[in-house]
């Protein structure tokens, strides 16, 4: 597929006149969401503000110049990172006192989000000054995209931040999500994530079902979703599936119990609509009522009606 590149740019620039007649309040901290991965994801809005800003607050320096340049922006920097946010906040706080806006990065994603930048939230807004939100990239909703572990239906989940890194925290912390009913999601590293599948197969045992997320937006991507056993298998295979930066998704723990109760309720819920209305409405209505997934309640339906 082409691309006009003359009728795209043109677009660009209508887009930024746009943004350029927006309400920016100065003595504002604006958190900006970055590329996760893939440089090109950044939104127009993020561009617009590093580039209106009077200062830009980043977590490294060296990381942020690489984005920066890539896009021809030349905003001041100072730096804010997990050593230094009490500081970083009062430098901050001093020159939204002054009028200016300041705007916060991390190193890839959402500031505050597993990523040094609450302190300073909060500190700002109990300095009394305005802080918006710029959205972007997040490595967690982009795991949840190309999973398929959530649905509209079944929409909940659990964000458990990174996995701690010594063995005696990694357990403790894993039992204590093994009774999670939602799916929960936690990040990893290169250096451990064989420890980490070693120590969930123990505590998860073998088959409970968990989707890896690695190199997430750039060219080497795989998302793959495997009983844990299986999973810590498919990666010791291939060294390069040791890389990069890891998103697991660990599936709740299905129970036959309440399998069982749930097409129960399921078949006498469809026994009823189906005496007063076609397979299809029936289907409908018991798949919004329930959170069943629709094939199920489809199959369940088509084996009802054949009974009745």
């Amino acid at each position: 597929m082409s691309i006009a590149v003359g009728q795209f740019n043109h677009s660009v620039e209508i887009m930024f006149e746009d943004l350029h007649r927006q309400y920016w309040p100065e003595s504002a901290l604006y958190i900006v969401a970055t590329p996760i991965g893939n440089l090109s994801d950044i939104s127009l809005r993020a561009l617009y503000t590093l580039q209106m800003v009077d200062v830009i607050a980043c977590e490294d320096t060296r990381s942020s110049k690489s984005l920066l340049n890539t896009y021809g922006i030349t905003t001041t920097l100072i730096a804010a990172h997990q050593h230094n946010e009490m500081e970083a906040s009062q430098q901050i706080i001093q020159r939204l006192s002054q009028g200016q806006r300041v705007a916060l990065i991390s190193d890839a994603g959402a500031p505050a989000v597993s990523d040094p930048g609450g302190r300073i939230v909060a500190l700002v807004k109990q300095a009394g000054f305005d802080v918006r939100p710029i959205p972007g990239p997040s490595a967690v909703i982009t795991a949840l995209m190309g999973s398929g572990v959530t649905d509209d239906m079944q929409p909940g989940f659990t964000f458990a931040g990174f996995i701690p890194h010594k063995t005696m925290a990694r357990q403790q912390w894993f039992e204590q999500w093994k009774q999670s009913s939602l799916a929960v999601l936690m990040f990893e590293s290169p250096h451990r994530i064989i420890d980490s599948l070693e120590d969930l197969c123990a505590i998860y045992g073998d088959n409970r079902q968990v989707t890896i997320a690695r190199e997430l937006t750039k060219r080497f991507e795989q998302i793959v979703s495997l009983p844990a056993k299986a999973l810590l298998q498919w990666i010791q295979e291939d060294s390069n599936r040791q890389r990069g930066e890891f998103v697991l998704i660990i599936s709740p723990e299905e129970k036959s119990g309440d399998n069982e109760s749930q097409n129960v309720y399921l078949d006498e819920l469809l026994q009823v609509m189906l005496a007063q209305v076609s397979l299809k409405d029936a289907v409908k209505m018991a798949t919004k009522l329930t959170g069943f997934s629709k094939d199920m309640v489809y199959s369940r339906a088509l084996m009802l009606k054949d009974t009745l």
